[in-house]
């Protein structure tokens, strides 16, 4: 193939301009940010589901609680009544006051029995009540960190694209003035290659493979006319002759 000298310089540019395209696309993934979210993504995902089990236990001793209460009111209303029925005198029958009697101390231990449970469990609700309230606020701490985040993350992206939106328009300028042949022999060449299909030869070494050219690859460069559109023979990329190739 055969391309104006001038056409294959640009085409330098080209390549430049591609590299800060893949530069500013490699940038935009790799944003710190982005690691930062996910591993706050992860804690917040195992501070919601410590938040769930506590809110649960809280709920369930909230009801533990109730039905505890509730077996206290029992015993003392019927603790009650049979002080007010031994009080009353109604009863004169020897054996059956002793059955009463000993029916209020029972009932007496039963409720001091119930009022420990209901003690226990308003320490334990308590506790939960602690947990909710902790897990809450790292929670919401998390969640700010994470908005802080993507806050920085989307300034650095609209940046970013707005660069990439500058680069893309002047590589269209300058590929538009690179003969369409050579230009599509670029881009084949730069698919196949990791994104460089056209490199200087500096001081007789290819810069897209970094290999040296032997003395006869230097005879057959230095032979080609300056239209001759030379190409590497370690990577095969374009090779574009400079006043600082060497030759």
């Amino acid at each position: 193939m055969n391309a104006a000298p001038a056409d294959q310089i640009r085409l330098l540019d080209v390549q430049a301009l591609d590299v800060r395209l893949s530069q500013l696309d490699h940038k935009r993934t790799s944003l710190p940010e982005h690691a930062e979210i996910e591993s706050l993504t992860k804690d917040l995902t195992q501070l919601r589901d410590l938040l769930v089990a506590a809110t649960t236990e809280e709920s369930d001793t909230a009801r533990e609680q109730v039905k505890a209460e509730q077996d206290v009111d029992q015993v003392r209303v019927r603790a009650v009544r049979d002080q007010d029925r031994l009080d009353s005198g109604a009863i004169t029958s020897p054996k059956d006051l002793e059955n009463l009697q000993r029916e209020i101390v029972s009932l007496a231990k039963r409720q001091g029995d119930l009022e420990d449970v209901v003690l226990e469990v308003m320490e334990r609700r308590e506790a939960a009540q602690e947990r909710v309230s902790e897990l809450t606020g790292r929670v919401s701490s998390v969640e700010t960190k994470m908005a802080e985040a993507a806050a920085r993350r989307d300034a650095a992206t609209q940046e970013l694209n707005a660069e990439s939106a500058t680069v893309t328009k002047e590589r269209e300028v300058v590929a538009g003035s690179v003969a369409a042949d050579l230009l599509k022999l670029y881009e084949k060449l730069r698919g196949q290659s990791g994104g460089v299909g056209a490199a200087r030869l500096y001081r007789r070494k290819c810069e897209g493979c970094q290999l040296e050219l032997n003395i006869t690859e230097v005879n057959d460069v230095r032979a080609a006319s300056p239209d001759t559109v030379v190409r590497c023979e370690n990577c095969r990329r374009i090779l574009v002759r400079t006043a600082d190739s060497g030759l």
